[in-house]
């Protein structure tokens, strides 16, 4: 995608769906050095499929980039779509993961999915993608498991 279609610096509405969200990709400034980026959504939200109450997660999103990086904005609308959208934990995760990873066609990526407990059970979802590469440091995710008033 060229920099004239970027959202950045445009105003954007937020989309419908994760299907209709855009996701926008850019340069990577430093193709030739292997390091790690990271994104954080503390305040994710999707809907349960079946009852539609609201379900809460906080994401961890790394990756090792080749040629492209995901441009922020764009991803913070995708995110966003999955406000009014019904699918299970494991669904949420792994197709952001997915999405991702076939938009950036990065040397590695993870996602790390940590919902908020719904029925007494939280759920944590961890997918990833290619091999870290070698000598590159890839901190903890730094959420702590879930562990109730115990």
């Amino acid at each position: 995608m060229t920099e004239a279609k970027l959202q950045l610096g445009r105003d954007t509405a937020l989309p419908a769906s994760p299907e209709e969200a855009v996701l926008d990709r850019v340069p990577n400034p430093h193709p030739d050095v292997d390091y790690v980026a990271r994104f954080t959504a503390p305040e994710f939200t999707s809907l349960c499929p079946v009852t539609g109450q609201p379900d809460f997660a906080h994401l961890v999103l790394d990756y090792v980039p080749d040629a492209h990086l995901v441009e922020s904005k764009s991803l913070k609308l995708y995110l966003a779509s999955f406000r009014n959208h019904g699918a299970f934990h494991e669904d949420c995760t792994v197709a952001i993961g997915k999405r991702l990873a076939d938009l950036l066609k990065p040397r590695f990526f993870r996602i790390a999915g940590y919902w908020y407990p719904r029925g007494g059970i939280p759920i944590d979802v961890f997918w990833q993608t290619g091999e870290l590469p070698r000598g590159v440091w890839l901190p903890d995710t730094g959420v702590a498991p879930y562990r109730g008033r115990g």
